[in-house]
Formats: structure tokens, sequence, C-alpha cells
């Protein structure tokens, strides 16, 4: 046997490196391209025949995207924010190999995105599209909705995240019988109950006796997601009876008028639900969004008549049901025995009286959400962490919360997620985590718990071995300075999501900390750091925009500050970070993955920057001179 032997990495075989790079990430493949020219040369080959391309944590140009994507037969799934593309790059984007696609933010895009999937991707499996035509101007016709159905006939999963609403009701359920037969998952992003309850209904055909009906337009469906005006017992019974095969049920409304008793639910409506006895998940949520309404004809009889049917449940989520009691919540806990995720949400009538005797349950409860839940005390959270398998626990705006609450969460060892937005704890109820679960928790949030000071952080992360955390909420901390965020720096936690708005004490100091901070694995300054939102923070001035440019905050992505402190400035920082998302308006940043803790959404993103050196690479010099020209301006003002 030879002797041969490799001392560099780029020395490798090419058909060996390309082998390799095939198992990474497109930012991965990014990160090694910049290494080396041999790299270099390997990646530009790889992505010509790379079955995956996902870039979603960046809206790419045109250019960049014909950069980065040849021609390639081999591709089958593409993954893209399409923020800064319209329907001229329909034809580099639709390749009739896909049969994955997910295009975020398709706002410049018109409906004939829609029908050119149709035309040319014909063995597409699974389909996401958000946003489609919300751009003034851009519209989507039906006959695009039609050529889609009809075009993709493989389709299994479909995701329309816009407002379907707009089409003609006539028509709508006669384009949808074109729809896949395999077409097993379906969520839209906005429609009416009526035409949910149209399309749904069995009803005569053309060429049939009135005792002849048809079956259901979608016979397939497992799993229904939808976002409609009102959520009426007609529609629910209509979802109950027609799918015969639903697994997953989620609808969600956001009423702009006080709904009339034709057009809500009821506890008639309730009973209705899963009439073929498999529904295994259901989330039915009134949201506040437009108007403080609730399910006002909804009560403890309700809930009981549903839970007659659903003592197979795993995943319960119920927000906007006011009149329902410990009467009806109790019913839920004892009914389903096999739950493991419970969900409420304005629950004004649920007291600590439901966790009296959890103890009598079988239940393993793993995901609890109680959001603004406001009789709940301490006592219910005593009771509540029996179930120690405990993952993730929301307890946002239960403000009866306080430091016991907390000793009691100190207890559950295998928790990742816990949310105490606007409780009543302190400084001394953190304590508590630090020598428990804070190994574990991989996002924490006490947002508006105004008793907590620069103390908390010095006590949370002082003396803590390697930590998980990754996300961390202090926004609208009064009593939150510099000190603590200098504490924060000092303890090298790896976090990638900082949240610190609103709080009055937080200045320049702090984001020189932050953009001189490093993680364990000293990978750069600020190293880690994705999301930053620092909106009205009472100390930041334009100095710290100097902090914020390159080469500081390498992963940063999302970026939230007040626009008033110089518009001049944070126009030029937007230029010189073309990948970098700046909110000047206070609008909530990034997603909220842990809603989804189950999700592959922790990922590892290595140095999605080094995309932007590797397409970029010598103009960051003239972007610096730009943003030191508004500097100047600004000084000249001041």
């Amino acid at each position: 046997m030879g002797s041969w032997r490799v001392e560099r990495l780029d020395q490798l075989p090419t058909a060996l490196l390309a082998t390799v790079m095939t198992k990474l990430d497109i930012s991965s493949i990014c990160s090694l391209a910049v290494t080396c020219r041999a790299f270099n040369s390997c990646a530009s080959h790889i992505l010509s025949f790379l079955p995956n391309f996902h870039i979603l944590d960046i809206s790419p140009s045109m250019e960049l995207i014909k950069s980065l994507l040849p021609p390639n037969s081999h591709l089958q799934s593409l993954k893209l924010d399409c923020g800064q593309l319209n329907d001229s790059s329909i034809e580099l984007l639709l390749r009739p190999s896909l049969q994955e696609l997910c295009f975020h933010n398709c706002a410049d895009f018109s409906g004939k995105l829609l029908s050119e999937i149709g035309s040319r991707c014909k063995d597409v499996r699974s389909l996401y599209l958000g946003s489609v035509a919300e751009k003034r101007g851009r519209a989507i016709h039906i006959s695009d909705l039609e050529e889609l159905l009809g075009g993709c006939t493989q389709l299994e999963e479909l995701n329309l995240m816009f407002d379907l609403s707009l089409f003609l009701r006539h028509n709508f359920a006669r384009v949808w019988a074109l729809a896949s037969k395999k077409l097993t998952s379906l969520e839209i992003g906005y429609i009416s109950s009526v035409m949910v309850t149209e399309l749904l209904s069995p009803n005569v055909g053309p060429h049939q006796y009135p005792n002849q009906i048809r079956p259901s337009i979608l016979p397939a469906i497992q799993k229904l997601s939808l976002a409609v005006d009102y959520i009426t017992d007609t529609m629910v019974g209509t979802i109950s009876k027609g799918l015969a095969l639903l697994t997953h049920l989620e609808l969600r409304d956001a009423p702009l008028i006080e709904p009339r008793v034709t057009f809500d639910l009821t506890n008639s409506g309730l009973q209705q639900i899963n009439q073929h006895g498999r529904l295994k998940h259901l989330s039915l949520v009134r949201s506040q969004e437009f108007l403080s309404t609730y399910f006002k004809r909804v009560n403890d009889l309700g809930i009981l008549l549903m839970a007659d049917k659903c003592a197979n449940m795993e995943s319960i989520c119920l927000g906007g049901f006011c009149r329902v009691t410990d009467t009806g919540f109790k019913t839920i806990l004892h009914s389903c025995s096999s739950l493991y995720k419970l969900k409420v949400c304005h629950g004004s009538q649920l007291t600590d009286l439901v966790f009296h005797d959890i103890a009598a349950t079988s239940l393993s409860l793993t995901h609890v959400s109680f959001r603004w839940c406001n009789l709940l005390t301490n006592h219910a959270i005593k009771s509540l962490v029996r179930n120690t398998h405990l993952k993730v626990l929301d307890l946002r705006g239960c403000k009866n919360l306080g430091d016991e609450a907390l000793a009691a969460i100190g207890s559950l060892c295998e928790l990742k997620m816990l949310q105490l937005d606007n409780s009543d704890i302190s400084d001394v109820g953190i304590a508590y985590l630090q020598h428990g679960i804070i190994s574990s928790l991989v996002s924490l949030s006490v947002r508006g718990c105004k008793k907590l000071t620069d103390k908390c952080i010095s006590v949370l992360f002082d003396g803590s071995s390697k930590l998980e955390l990754q996300e961390l909420d202090l926004s609208n901390l009064p009593n939150l300075s510099d000190n603590g965020v200098l504490a924060l720096a000092k303890s090298r936690v790896p976090i990638s999501e900082l949240r610190m708005r609103q709080c009055p004490l937080i200045g320049d100091t702090s984001i020189m900390a932050l953009a001189s901070m490093q993680a364990d694995d000293d990978r750069g300054h600020g190293s880690n750091l994705r999301l930053l939102d620092l909106y009205n923070c009472g100390g930041i001035t334009q100095l710290s925009f100097r902090w914020l440019k390159k080469p500081y905050f390498p992963r940063l992505r999302w970026l939230g500050v007040t626009g008033s402190v110089n518009r001049d400035i944070v126009d030029a920082l937007a230029r010189n970070r073309p990948f970098l998302h700046v909110a000047c308006h206070g609008e909530e940043l990034g997603t909220d993955p842990w809603n989804n803790i189950d999700s592959s959404y922790m990922h590892d993103y290595e140095e999605l920057d080094e995309l932007e050196q590797w397409l970029q690479e010598g103009e960051w010099e003239s972007d610096d001179e730009e943003m030191e020209d508004a500097e100047d301006d600004a000084d000249v003002v001041v």
C-alpha cells in the first residue's frame, strides 16, 4: 500500500472535494469558497449539480442569483427570500426538476408566478408562496391559480400565504376541483369563511340527479390551516364532515367588527369537531389584531361536548375563549390522556384550580403556553412543573407570577424555552435559574419585567458553564443599563438574537461592548449576533452607528433602531450592509421559530457573510466612505 499523504485539504482530489461540499448547505459552501482558490473553483463547479439550494436569511438580488444558480438539472429543492426579485427572475428560478419550492416575500411578483410554476414545475410536491402580488400594481387572476392547480399534478403540500378572498366566489370551487388528488396539506394566508364553506361543501354535479352528492373536492387533506374573517359553526361543520382524513386543523380569525350569531362559533360548532375521529391537533384562535373580541357564544358546555370526541388529541390550542372556566379546561386535561401540547391564550377565567389535581392525570406535557391568563399565580406553576419533561413554557402576560414560580421552574432540567414577559419576578427569582435550567435554556424572555436590574445579568451568567442560550429578550426593562450589557458581553454567551427595545438607560457603551464581544470559539467580533433590537433605547446616538459597520457584527441580519436618530446615517448603514434588514418604525424583528420548537429551525447559521464577501468583494471601501460622509454631515448639524 502506498504512503500517499495529504498535508492540506486543497490537495485532495477535486472529485472528493466536490463530494464533500455537496453535503453542505449554501452558507457553508460559501464559507469554504473564500478560504482558498481551490475551494472557490470547486464551489463554483458544484453549484451546477447541487440538489438543494436554500437562502432564506437574506434577500438576494437578481445579479446575485445569476451567479449562484447556473443551469442545474439535478436541482430538487429551492428556498429563497424573494424580497428583491420580481417577474423578470421567473425563468431563472423555475426548473422542471424541482420537487420543493419555497418563496418568501414575493410582493413584487404578479400572478404570473403561479401560472409559470404550473407550466414549468409539473413534478413539484411541496410549494410555499408568501405575500404574492402584495405590492401596489401587482395582481393575481383566477386563471393564474387555475394553471397552478391544474399543472402541478403531484402536489402533496401547498402553502399559499396571501389573500385568496379577492377571487370571485363563483369560479373558486371550480378551479380547486383541478387540485392534485395527492394533496394532503393545505395552508392559506387569508380566505373568507363563506368561500371555505362553498369550497368544501358536497354538492350536486352538472350531470347528476339531486340525490347524487359529489365527494369533497379535496378528499386526501390531512392537515388544514386557514386564516379567515370569522370562524363559524357552518365552516367548522363543513370541514369536519367533508374531510374524513383530517388529523390537523388550525383556524384563526381576526374580526373587524363584532360577529353576529350566524357568523360566529358557538357550542354547536364545537360539538361538530372531529366527526371522523382522526383529529390529533386542533387550534382555534380569535386574534385581537383589529378588535378586542372573543368567542362569547362558547362556554364550558361547548368544551364538554368537544371533549367527548377528542380523547385522542395530542395538541390543543385555544385562543379567545373568555367564557370558558376552570370546569371546561379541566375537562380537557382529564379527557385527553395523550395530550403533550396545551396552549391557552386570553383565558380570562382560567385559575390555579385547573392544576390542583393534575397529578391525578396521566399527562406528560412538553409544550405549555398560558399567554395573558391573568388569574394564574405561583401555585399554578408549582403544580404544573410536576410535568418534569416540559420543554416549552410560555407565561407571557401572567402578571401575578413572581419569584416563587421561578423557584419551581428552576427544577425543569429539560426546559428549552421560557417566556415570562410582564411578570412580577425580581433579581432574586432569576437566581433560581442560575443553578438549574440556565444550562439547558435556548430561549429566554423577560420583556417588561420591571423589577429586574443589571444584577439579573450577572446573577444569571456569572460562573455558568458552557451555555446553549441563543435568544434573549431584555426589552422594556427601565432599570437595565450599560453595566448589565457589559456583564453580558464578558460572559461570552453565544447569543444570536438579542432584543433590548424600549430600555431608556441603554446607550453607546452597550453597542461598543457587543461589537467587541467574542464567543467561546473566538470567531470574530460580535461573532454570533444575527438579530439586535435597539428600538427606542434612550442613550443611542450616531456614535453607535460607527460600531454597526463592517467588520463588526459580521453575522448581523436584523437591526432595530430609532430612525429619528439620524435618517441619513440609517440609510447609509443600509447601503453599507445590503443584506441587513434595518427596521426604524418599531416593528418586531426576525421570526418566531420557537412557536414551532419541534421544527428544524435550529441550524448553524455559519457565516452567511462569506456569501456576501464572495460575491461582493471590493465594494466595502466605497460604502464605508459614504457612511462616513453621512456621519460628517450629521456632526455639522449637531
